[in-house]
């Protein structure tokens, strides 16, 4: 239903301004806390790029991460991440997440992150915490915070955002009557603005590249990965408890297979049951779902794996902000 009105009906949408209008003065106060010192923002002795966004659901941000951590490694960093652990039951956090980290304890972004970018990475809802743990217990020279744009204790020196292509703003307005977190202007302040698919002339794109299937039961050295393109034709049951499933889908659709969708909530704890399906066919699903399905995977169950490239106008404004950080640190 909010979906409809944040995506589809600006008309409907209208008896929830009011409290579009509190929820703005609330951000407006909390800024304000933090710009006169109310609220106090830490800083750290490394820099601190923020990959974020302005609106609720998935626009595209993880695929990013894993990108800018190799390019950063590329460019001679040690980058580690920090990351909320959405969804991870732990008691305790800071966490530090590893490749084979329990995802219902850590949350499965932190164990995707950490299982494809080989980065130390640190998980906990509070990031300032989470920076300090990680700065402690790893030589890393610069920190990327997936998502945390609107944790404004925590110090940033570089803020990217991320908008769905496909969705844009919404009908741009605040929360609840539509899906802005921040008002549109904030992605003026942002350093750079990136989106996921065409978005607006102005704006950098990324776009998916060299997507793969990989069977869930096998390594890359088993022969189990394959061109997605090579599954063209084929009818699959597509699993996606991601923020916008409907991006999974069309990604699938793009590539030739006929899809039979079954979208469950953004960060679902699968069980076995749910991948039960009546129509015995091959069964797909994103690399977020893929780390929580993996302990019961069967022979038909695959995973779709992707990157993503950004444009050159973006990688060339990106080094050069890069360099500003790396040259200043130094000075320092």
């Amino acid at each position: 239903m909010l979906t409809r009105l944040w995506y589809r009906s600006r008309r409907l949408a209208l008896p929830l301004l009011p409290f579009s209008a509190l929820y703005a003065a609330g951000i407006a106060l909390r800024r304000f806390a933090y710009g006169v010192g109310l609220k106090r923002t830490r800083r750290f002795p490394v820099p601190v790029v923020v990959v974020g966004n302005v609106t609720v659901g998935g626009t595209g941000k993880t695929p990013l991460v894993i990108w800018l951590a190799h390019h950063l490694k590329s460019l001679g960093f040690t980058p580690g991440i920090v990351s909320r652990g959405y969804g991870g039951r732990a008691r305790h956090w800071p966490q530090q997440v590893r490749p084979d980290s329990d995802p219902v304890m850590v949350g499965d972004e932190a164990v995707l992150l950490a299982r494809r970018t080989g980065c130390p990475l640190c998980a906990a809802p509070d990031r300032v915490a989470a920076v300090e743990a990680l700065l402690e217990h790893t030589s890393c020279d610069i920190v990327i915070s997936d998502d945390g744009l609107q944790h404004l204790a925590m110090g940033r020196d570089l803020e990217i955002v991320v908008v769905d292509g496909s969705r844009g703003l919404g009908n741009g307005h605040l929360l609840p009557a539509g899906p802005l977190r921040e008002p549109a202007a904030r992605l003026r302040r942002a350093d750079l603005v990136i989106s996921n698919g065409p978005w607006r002339r102005d704006v950098p794109v990324m776009e998916v590249v060299s997507p793969r299937v990989v069977a869930l039961r096998a390594d890359e050295d088993s022969g189990g990965v394959h061109s997605l393109s090579e599954a063209a034709g084929e009818r699959v049951h597509a699993v996606a408890g991601i923020g916008n499933p409907q991006r999974f889908f069309d990604l699938l659709v793009r590539h030739g297979l006929e899809v039979v969708p079954h979208a469950f909530p953004d960060h679902h704890l699968y069980r076995k049951k749910d991948l039960a399906f009546d129509v015995d066919l091959p069964v797909v699903m994103t690399e977020k779902d893929a780390v929580k399905c993996r302990r019961f995977a069967g022979d038909n169950h695959w995973v779709v794996e992707i990157d993503v490239e950004p444009d050159e106008a973006f990688v060339r404004q990106l080094d050069l902000l890069l360099r500003k950080l790396n040259d200043g640190q130094k000075a320092a």
